[in-house]
């Protein structure tokens, strides 16, 4: 890869006396146990507090949120509580509402503080769970028809297309080995995507979860799903937050999908004309991802944990992957024959 990168970690400084430090500027007293949580995109930490509760820290991510969409994030998270949404919002903090404020080793770190809970993935295999789910995620919408983000991205092609092959090709991340053929077929795919978008006409957006994927979804015992994390809030259709929970090959997605819409429907009819995104919005999360780990790439995280991404097997996979996905999205969604 020919790019250069910026050689600060972001991280760098975010000891565990400074995650402790920054928690009892605002009050919160920790006892001196701490445990950092799986997070690639954030820096999550577990802490248990003098008063014997434990609290969930996450530290954002330096320059990938500004105040205002961050508050953003807090503010659906704390209506959906409000009304009754299974989420875990944001805790008020001392002095500072619920964004946190530290200059860390000269790094000017946010941060959010939650109550902890825990959960399990969800069974997709079952039913009765799917419609569970739609449920939840139409109540969820309910809040998000109310009112427009203000500050927080859209999911268009533009954002998690264009923007993304832009600095994939720009930023060299593409090995000359491999160039041709990927940017070939990802120009395709992308026209195709906007083809998609062009046909199903004009449709409704609203205030989303946006990376509504099983990872995401916690499910407690005789309680159901819940979120813990809006990190990705965003504007769009509806059937953003829908197509992540399924899988399989055309029969099990509609059988699914079935289940899913008729949970979903309980609460919110659903505009049929959305399915025919789903494998758009594949396509779009793939390309994404993909320019998701370049930009990502100067946070010694990322080679550790993705060791594989910039080479050629990668980006020969990539390519053949986004040519499937031309054949998909000329198929029918596959809750519609």
């Amino acid at each position: 890869m020919s790019h250069t990168a910026p050689s600060a970690e972001p991280y760098a400084g975010l000891t565990p006396q400074a995650v402790l430090d920054a928690l009892e500027r605002v009050e919160l007293r920790g006892d001196g146990r701490l445990l950092q949580l799986n997070s690639y995109e954030n820096r999550v930490f577990q802490v248990f507090l003098e008063d014997g509760r434990a609290v969930v820290a996450k530290f954002y991510r330096p320059g990938r949120w500004s105040d205002a969409q961050i508050l953003e994030e807090h503010a659906f998270a704390l209506q959906l509580a409000a009304r009754e949404v299974p989420v875990v919002p944001p805790l008020a903090l001392a002095g500072t509402g619920t964004l946190g404020h530290a200059t860390i080793a000269g790094t000017q770190h946010r941060f959010s503080v939650s109550e902890r809970r825990a959960g399990r993935a969800p069974e997709l295999d079952d039913p009765d769970t799917l419609q569970w789910l739609g449920r939840f995620i139409a109540r969820m919408h309910q809040v998000g028809r109310e009112q427009p983000f203000v500050h927080r991205r859209t999911l268009d092609i533009e954002t998690f297309g264009h923007r993304a092959r832009r600095l994939l090709v720009e930023g060299g991340f593409v090995p000359d080995t491999q160039h041709a053929a990927w940017l070939q077929a990802c120009d395709a795919a992308l026209q195709r995507v906007q083809q998609a978008f062009d046909e199903a006409g004009p449709l409704r957006t609203l205030r989303l979860h946006g990376d509504c994927h099983p990872g995401n979804v916690l499910w407690r015992e005789g309680e159901g799903p819940h979120f813990v994390d809006l990190d990705d809030a965003c504007t769009g259709p509806a059937v953003q937050d829908l197509w992540m929970l399924v899988s399989g090959d055309r029969g099990a997605m509609a059988r699914q999908l079935a289940e899913l819409l008729e949970g979903y429907e309980t609460f919110l009819p659903f505009d049929r004309r959305e399915l025919a995104l789903i494998e758009p919005l594949r396509t779009l999360r793939m390309v994404h991802h993909s320019a998701w780990l370049a930009e990502r790439w100067h946070d010694p995280a990322f080679p550790a944990a993705f060791p594989w991404f910039g080479t050629p097997a990668y980006w020969s996979q990539q390519t053949t992957q986004l040519r499937e996905q031309l054949e998909a999205m000329d198929e029918p969604p596959p809750f519609m024959g």
